[in-house]
């Protein structure tokens, strides 16, 4: 294949995939399908000759549509969304086509800058005042930064070249409700598991602050090291929201870092009328919030704002000679900021989507989705036998059936088997629930309304 090809199959692409997304409802949201079908239905072993583009598409069309849950299915509400708006997919086209390898200035000029403009723009568009930050592929890896920051500037930066032998017993703070990648850094930070001080939450699913300040003040009498506070801000389980503000403030009474994951709920606070559930973001060290989670980039698009970048790049910074830029001392190389060295011009789509929809199309999206949610919720809680476990917390809640966790979770098996509605579960107070949360790019309310329909039709 060349590029006389490619610009044959690119049409022929582009036409597949309209008609893909316009085809979607007809789709079942996840396939049914036994674990293995897929793999065994290709070759044991790569082909030795070139073989003809045709015979390839053939076998994409055959194998791969019918074997993926369609994540940008209108009726997928499970998780959390990973959207693709139309002017995103255009700018990844771009992007890819370009093929850029963006880990410093003068490796990607426009990237960089753009990049720089676009956290800027986002942090307007949020109300935050931390304008500078970095692009990384998902907010584990921007929490993972976090914490590596958090664990050297409490050592002053000994770990990175002494490593942690010898050091205190380091220890870092976070609710019950935040997310397992705040678990997976700890881990792979060395801090380890055991360290991560899971702090109880009160009936709200917030923080407990006293039990916080106390966490604190019992290990510091223990010899310990903290580090850091991880907080919540729209928990995957089921929303869940510390108090942004006062657990900000008391990290930093404290003399500790605070990092706010706002993941998923970080893209509703484009709307004003929002903002009052993370009250105090704007005064924390780190910020992440996912664009391609409710905004409508394309997987992979995570954004940290950083009050100060120093301490980061110093963490995470590392410039041998041959990623010198000669000639220029102070210069924006964004591999500094992260833990890759090699970087995708993620900013490209950011940049589309803001000017293709304009924040107040966005904000027109996230209000419909919050306000159908509270529909939804509403009808099932007509539903008999319906209970909703826990209110909407922006557009995500939770119910279950009365008759017990084993009715519920079989209630969930057959609503994924039927297939116009994909939903996954979780466990709350010790229950099994259903998690709904509406949030695709492209659902309407006749989608969300399909909710009540299904589970009012499996339920009985």
């Amino acid at each position: 294949m060349n590029h006389e090809d490619l610009r044959l199959w690119s049409k022929r692409a582009a036409d597949w995939a309209a008609d893909y997304h316009a085809g979607l409802r007809a789709r079942p949201v996840r396939p049914d399908i036994a674990p293995g079908s897929i793999a065994a239905a290709l070759p044991p072993a790569a082909p030795e000759e070139a073989e003809p583009m045709q015979a390839i598409w053939d076998d994409f069309e055959r194998l791969v549509p019918g074997g993926m849950t369609h994540w940008q299915h209108p009726r997928f509400f499970a998780y959390f969304p990973a959207n693709a708006a139309p002017a995103s997919m255009l700018a990844e086209q771009l992007a890819n086509a370009i093929a850029a390898q963006a880990m410093l200035w003068q490796t990607s000029p426009a990237a960089t800058e753009i990049e720089m403009v676009m956290v800027r723009w986002l942090a307007g568009a949020l109300g935050l005042p931390q304008a500078r930050g970095v692009i990384h592929d998902s907010a584990t890896t921007a929490t993972l930064s976090a914490v590596l920051t958090m664990r050297e500037k409490a050592l002053g930066w000994e770990g990175l070249t002494r490593g942690l032998s010898g050091a205190p017993r380091l220890r870092l703070y976070a609710s019950d409700q935040t997310h397992s990648s705040v678990d997976k850094a700890v881990r792979l930070a060395g801090i380890g598991q055991e360290n991560l001080v899971k702090v109880a939450t009160d009936t709200e699913g917030a923080m407990d602050m006293v039990a916080l300040a106390g966490a604190i003040a019992a290990d510091r009498a223990a010899g310990y090291l903290p580090i850091g506070v991880v907080v919540c801000a729209g928990g995957t389980s089921v929303g869940a929201f510390d108090r942004v503000g006062a657990v900000v403030a008391l990290a930093r009474r404290e003399g500790l870092m605070s990092h706010v994951d706002a993941a998923w709920a970080g893209s509703a606070m484009i709307c004003p009328e929002f903002r009052r559930l993370w009250v105090g973001a704007e005064a924390a060290d780190s910020v992440v919030m996912n664009p391609h989670k409710w905004l409508g980039a394309q997987f992979d698009c995570a954004v940290q704002f950083l009050a100060d970048p120093g301490p980061q790049i110093r963490t995470l910074g590392l410039r041998p000679a041959y990623l010198e830029t000669p000639g220029v001392e102070e210069i924006t190389n964004f591999n500094e900021w992260t833990v890759p060295l090699g970087r995708r011009f993620r900013a490209l789509k950011l940049w589309f989507l803001f000017r293709a929809y304009g924040l107040e199309g966005l904000r027109a999206r996230i209000r419909n989705h919050v306000s159908w949610a509270a529909e939804a919720a509403a009808a099932l809680a007509a539903v008999p036998g319906v209970e909703i476990v826990t209110a909407p917390s922006l557009s995500l809640f939770s119910f279950a059936l009365a008759a017990g966790d084993a009715a519920t979770e079989a209630l969930l098996a057959r609503i994924n088997a039927d297939g116009r509605i994909y939903l996954t579960q979780s466990r709350h107070a010790g229950r099994y629930v259903i998690r709904v949360q509406v949030g695709q790019f492209d659902c309407t309310a006749e989608d969300v309304r399909m909710i009540a329909t299904v589970v009012t039709e499996l339920s009985r």
